[in-house]
C-alpha cells in the first residue's frame, strides 16, 4: 500500500486517477479547491479543499503527511492546471500570473513541501501538455498555457538531476487531447479519442511503475493533434 497525493481532483483525469489508485488499495490524498462527492464516498481517499496557488495553505498537506501517512510519501502527481484561451494581445499580466501560479509556481511549492517525506524510490509525476513541447504544433490563444507547460517540463528535468542521489524520480507526461472540461475550454466542440478514465489508467500505471524505466524524461502521450 502506497501513500499518494494527487492534485486537481475535482473532475476529469484527477478524479479518475484518485479512484484508480484507491481501488488498488493505496491511500490517496486528493487536493483541489472543490471537494468531489464521488471521492468522498471511497474509504481510501481523503480530500483537502485548498488553493494550491496559496503557499501558506501547504502546511495542511505536510501536517496530513506527518500524521495519516506517518511521514512518508511514495507518489506525488501534479495534475492541477489552469488555462486561459485569449488572443495574445488581449492577455494581461494578471492572466499570465494566474496561469503560471497554478501551472508552475504551485508545482514547485508543493514539491518543496513534500520533499522531506519523499524517500528512495519515490516518484513525482507532472502532467504537462504537448503544447509545452519544443517543436510541437502550437495553437492561437494558448500563449500563457503552453508556455507555462514548457516551463514545468524544464523544471522536472532539472529536479530529476538534482535529486538523483536521493533516489527520487521526476518524470513528465505531455498529454495530447483527452476528453475533459479543460479540452473544451481550449478547443470548443473538439471530441478527443481518449477519455479521462482511459488516461487516468495509463497515468496511474506509470506513476506506480514508471521509475523502473524512466527518470528525468518527458513522455509524450498523444494520438491526435490537437
Amino acid at each position: 500500500m502506497k501513500n499518494i497525493i494527487v492534485t486537481g481532483t475535482s473532475r476529469g483525469i484527477g478524479k479518475e486517477l484518485c479512484l484508480y489508485f484507491a481501488n488498488l488499495g493505496h491511500r490517496v490524498l486528493a487536493l483541489s479547491r472543490t471537494v468531489n462527492t464521488e471521492l468522498t464516498a471511497h474509504s481510501n481517499v481523503e480530500q483537502l479543499a485548498l488553493d494550491l496557488g496559496d503557499a501558506s495553505q501547504l502546511s495542511l498537506v505536510t501536517a496530513y503527511i506527518n500524521t495519516t501517512f506517518q511521514g512518508k510519501l511514495d507518489i506525488l502527481v501534479h495534475n492541477a492546471g489552469a488555462l486561459i484561451n485569449k488572443p495574445f494581445e488581449a492577455l494581461t499580466s494578471e492572466d499570465f500570473e494566474y496561469v503560471y501560479r497554478i501551472n508552475v509556481f504551485a508545482v514547485a511549492a508543493l514539491t518543496q513541501a513534500c520533499l522531506p517525506f519523499l524517500v528512495k524510490g519515490s516518484h513525482v509525476l507532472t502532467v504537462s501538455s504537448m503544447g509545452g513541447i519544443q517543436g510541437s504544433m502550437k495553437f492561437p490563444g494558448l500563449a500563457a498555457y503552453s508556455s507555462s507547460k514548457g516551463a514545468v517540463i524544464t523544471l522536472s528535468e532539472l529536479l530529476a538531476e538534482e535529486y538523483k542521489p536521493q533516489g527520487i524520480s521526476f518524470n513528465v507526461v505531455a498529454l495530447g487531447a483527452v476528453q475533459t472540461e479543460m479540452l473544451q475550454e481550449a478547443f470548443p466542440g473538439f471530441e478527443a479519442p481518449i477519455s479521462a478514465l482511459g488516461m487516468a489508467e495509463y497515468l496511474g500505471d506509470l506513476a506506480l511503475n514508471g521509475t523502473k524505466y524512466f527518470n528525468g524524461k518527458v513522455i509524450q502521450v498523444s494520438s491526435t493533434t490537437p
